[in-house]
Formats: C-alpha cells, sequence, structure tokens
C-alpha cells in the first residue's frame, strides 16, 4: 500500500490520532507531512509505505490557511483554548487592522510561542508552560507570502484572516502579534488550512469517511507519490538509464538533453511508460542528474 491520502482532519483530532485511524483501516506504514494542532482542520496528507520516504523533501512547502480572531483578551496558547491571561484591550477599527497588516508581510521574525513544540535545552516548550515555567525563546525567521484581512466585524470586534505562509509559521502568533500592532489584545479563536503540499481541500477526504473504508478501498483511493512534487520540472530518460538510475547512478544531464540548470536543481524522473522512478537533483562543476531518492513500485 503505497501512495498518499489526503484527509481533511476534524477539530479535536491530532495528525498522529489521524495516523491512527488510518493505520486501523488497513494501512501499516503510515506519515503524516506536518503537525497540525487538535483545533485545527484541514488538509493532511498522509504517506503509506514508500512514500513515507518523501517526508523530509516536504519541510520547505508553503502552506495555506483560513484563521479567525477575537480582539479584546490574549490567552497563555494564543488561541481560544488556552487561559485568558489579559483582557479589556481597545476597540480599533477595520482601517487600523488594515494599517498593521503590512509589516507582517514578507520576511519576518517571529517568537514562538510557549506551548508549541521547539525545544529549549533539550525540553518541548509546551512541556515546560504546562509546569508554568516560561523561558526567553529566540525569534525565528519566516515569510509570509500573502495576509489578507477578509472579515471584521466592527461591533463584535472579530474577524478572519487568509494567510499562505512558509513552514514553520505560527498563526495565533501572527494573530496575537497583528492585535498587538493595532494597539490591542488578540486570540485565535479558529483555523483551517486550506493548502499543503500542492494539495487542497478539493483534494480532501473527511477522517470519519476515510476510516470507514476497507482496506481494498483504501488502497484504491491512494494518489501516486509523484503528486507531492507536481511543481517539479520533469524529465524522461532511455530505458538503460532507468535501470542505472534506479540503481543508485548518476546520468549525464548532456544526454538529457536538460538545459542548463543551476545545481540544486530537483526533477521528477520518469522511466519508459511514464513510471516514476523518484527524484533526481542536478550536481555542481560536473553536470549530472543524481539520485536524491528513489521511490521503488511493487
Amino acid at each position: 500500500m503505497n501512495g498518499v491520502l489526503v484527509i481533511d482532519k476534524p477539530e479535536g483530532f491530532t495528525s498522529f490520532d489521524a495516523v491512527a485511524c488510518l493505520r486501523r483501516a488497513g494501512g501499516k506504514k503510515i506519515g503524516h507531512t506536518g503537525t497540525l494542532d487538535p483545533m485545527a482542520t484541514g488538509v493532511l496528507p498522509l504517506l503509506f509505505g514508500s512514500a513515507t520516504r518523501a517526508a523530509s523533501l516536504l519541510e520547505d512547502q508553503d502552506k495555506e490557511y483560513e484563521a479567525s480572531f477575537a480582539l479584546g483578551w490574549e490567552t497563555d496558547t494564543q488561541d481560544r483554548t488556552g487561559k485568558t491571561t489579559q483582557a479589556g484591550g481597545r476597540r480599533v477599527s477595520r482601517a487600523a487592522l488594515e494599517a498593521a497588516l503590512e509589516p507582517f508581510r514578507g520576511d519576518i521574525w517571529q517568537t514562538p510561542p510557549m506551548y508549541s513544540a521547539v525545544r529549549v535545552n533539550g525540553r518541548r516548550l509546551y512541556d515546560l508552560a504546562r509546569s508554568g515555567v516560561t523561558v526567553p525563546r529566540e525569534k525565528r525567521p519566516v515569510t509570509v507570502y500573502r495576509l489578507e484581512l477578509t472579515a471584521f466585524d466592527e461591533q463584535e470586534q472579530a474577524g478572519a484572516l487568509r494567510v499562505r505562509c512558509s513552514k514553520g509559521t505560527y498563526i495565533r502568533t501572527l494573530c496575537a502579534d497583528l492585535a498587538r500592532a493595532a494597539g490591542t489584545l488578540g486570540t485565535m479563536t479558529a483555523l483551517r488550512r486550506t493548502c499543503a503540499c500542492g494539495f487542497t481541500l478539493a483534494d480532501a477526504v473527511p477522517l470519519e469517511e476515510a476510516r470507514a473504508w476497507s482496506p481494498e478501498e483504501l488502497e484504491a483511493r491512494l494518489l501516486p507519490v509523484e503528486r507531492l512534487f507536481s511543481s517539479l520540472p520533469e524529465v524522461s530518460v532511455t530505458g538503460p538509464q532507468a535501470v542505472r538510475f534506479g540503481n543508485g547512478g548518476a546520468l549525464d544531464v548532456e544526454r538529457l538533453r536538460i538545459a542548463p540548470t543551476p545545481a540544486g536543481t530537483r526533477f521528477r524522473v520518469y522511466a519508459p511508460g511514464g513510471r516514476f522512478l523518484g527524484l533526481g537533483e542536478t550536481g555542481g562543476e560536473i553536470r549530472e542528474l543524481r539520485v536524491l531518492r528513489l521511490f521503488p513500485q511493487p
């Protein structure tokens, strides 16, 4: 059983809970492509069998979210699941929020929240936070490619954001920091991931539906692993080249008729007949396509 299944994760489940559900449905070797907090819902690609070999290659892919927030209060987790730590922030207008957005677009720095999986001196921050300990955290660079205020009710002091960002961006921290920049307090009240690893909600199956499938139906619904890399250019090789590449050997770029590309450019590599072999990466001074990761098929 090899391939990808995109789950629409419901609220109240961790990413590991989703994996456990599908293991009971017949998947033996399953991994996920990025943790979603229990409160969050939405796109969660699960990797089955040989597709788990792709996990380490997906770390830098962008993600998209829709987040709801409320102004006037903060919690220790920066979302509605935490304990209120402050309340009574001043009321703000939509214009004030719109004006506060710009500094949070592009390359920015974020301080990881205490309730996060970041390690400090070997311990998870959330373990320290649950013990009542707060420690200094170093700011981390992230990129916010798109940030829109899609709704705001000035009477209710509540609204919504659409965000496209790099891996490692904390949307709840973004909500809290945005509120502070506008001169008030803010808390994230809902989060839905709408895109990850190139998959959208249109590709996703509700977890409750998938967990009811038979092993045969589950296997039939898996998407091919190459869908994870659809943004990469592809190259087709000959039969002998496919054998060499499949055995770990590099291929001459000129024979592949690949235009000059910077070293480190990645390609999807296909054997005759369209069989996906894996990913290749161009070398440095020696113009060759080296094996980055193979995905054996039964």
